[in-house]
């Protein structure tokens, strides 16, 4: 699977893009048919200090594309909340696919 990282308005950081590799890494362990993963980390401006780190997660695999944003004071809990919330719709996919 690859990972690539865009940021905006955020300097690149080895640290935190090892941490989203390593849960997206977990991810793709469960779910071995993603190819790629698009990974958006933007700092926004708001007026409330819970909000305003930004994570994107795009991942690639067949059939519709699968995305997940989060807002967090920290960018490492806004990748936590994508992550869970792109494995809850792949769990949900997986299951349809089962069905039939």
């Amino acid at each position: 699977m690859d990972i690539i990282y865009e940021y905006d308005g955020v300097t690149a950081s080895p640290r935190l893009e090892g941490y989203a590799a390593e849960k997206l890494n977990k991810l793709h362990d469960k779910f071995d048919d993603i190819i790629r993963a698009d990974v958006f980390l933007k700092q926004e401006n708001t007026s409330s200090d819970e909000t305003g780190m930004i994570c994107n997660i795009r991942l690639s695999l067949p059939g519709p594309r699968i995305f997940a944003e989060a807002s967090n004071e920290n960018f490492e809990e806004s990748v936590n909340e994508s992550v869970r919330e792109l494995e809850r719709q792949l769990k949900k996919r997986k299951d349809k696919l089962k069905a039939y």
